[in-house]
């Protein structure tokens, strides 16, 4: 088996890609005064470390021990509360953000009562809004009968999980480039065969390395696989 960590692998995409630099600015339009930040399955924090306002209060919620370790080594790092979403014990926060999370999808309603409940002012979603696999990593690279995910749009799976009196009061989008730096293709390829569950005799596998080589363009770090991506920020305001 491939030794790719799929968080990690995530996680160093974001930095390689532009997503904070098209995200944030987003956010920082649609929310102004952030404040005391309360970041909901922070991930690397990066875009929560983008966001946070100096001198007010960051928050991370997040159980994995990968994304623990990579937001303990930022350079100010948030406050860590290393259980999951449902059982978080956390004081009320002015802004609620949460980034591309699972719950979006199969839990929309008592993931939105949740944060609503931790949220003094506003609460913003960032969910996917392109068409498209959502789940393995660099799917998006592959032909959709190899990874045989649901392309539906996640913010169509979101709003669809809410009812119409909890819908946002904003939504925006923002267009940005999944950039994934990896040094070596045949490495990841093989990673991505692994998670697919293709066997060593599959004959996929060699077919799956020449279409992510014809893809990959050279990079410092190795080569880069690029995808277009769009989010939606979804924004719910406090009476």
């Amino acid at each position: 088996m491939s030794s790719f960590d799929p968080l990690e692998l995530y996680a160093s995409a974001i930095d390689t890609s532009d997503y904070v630099a098209r995200i944030a600015p987003l956010v920082r339009r649609l929310v102004p005064d952030v404040g005391e930040l309360l970041d909901v399955g922070a991930g690397g924090g990066q875009l929560g470390a983008a966001l946070r306002g100096r001198g007010h209060r960051w928050t991370a919620i997040e159980p994995s021990p990968t994304m623990i370790r990579r937001l303990a080594r930022l350079h100010s790092p948030p406050r860590i509360v290393t259980e999951g979403w449902q059982t978080a014990d956390v004081a009320a926060h002015d802004t609620v953000l949460a980034a591309t999370m699972p719950a979006f999808l199969d839990r929309a309603r008592p993931f939105l009562e949740r944060c609503l409940a931790w949220a003094r002012r506003t609460i913003v979603w960032i969910v996917p809004a392109h068409a498209g696999p959502r789940g393995l990593c660099f799917a998006a690279c592959l032909p959709a009968e190899w990874h045989g995910e649901d392309e539906t749009p996640g913010i169509d799976l979101v709003l669809d999980g809410l009812p119409a009196a909890s819908r946002p009061h904003d939504i925006a989008f923002a267009e940005w480039t999944f950039s994934g730096v990896v040094a070596d293709v045949s490495a990841l390829a093989a990673y991505l065969a692994d998670r697919l569950g293709w066997s060593r005799e599959d004959e996929r596998r060699s077919l799956l390395t020449t279409h992510l080589v014809r893809q990959a363009k050279p990079d410092a770090g190795g080569w880069r696989l690029d995808i277009p991506r769009k989010s939606a920020a979804l924004v719910w305001r406090q009476a």
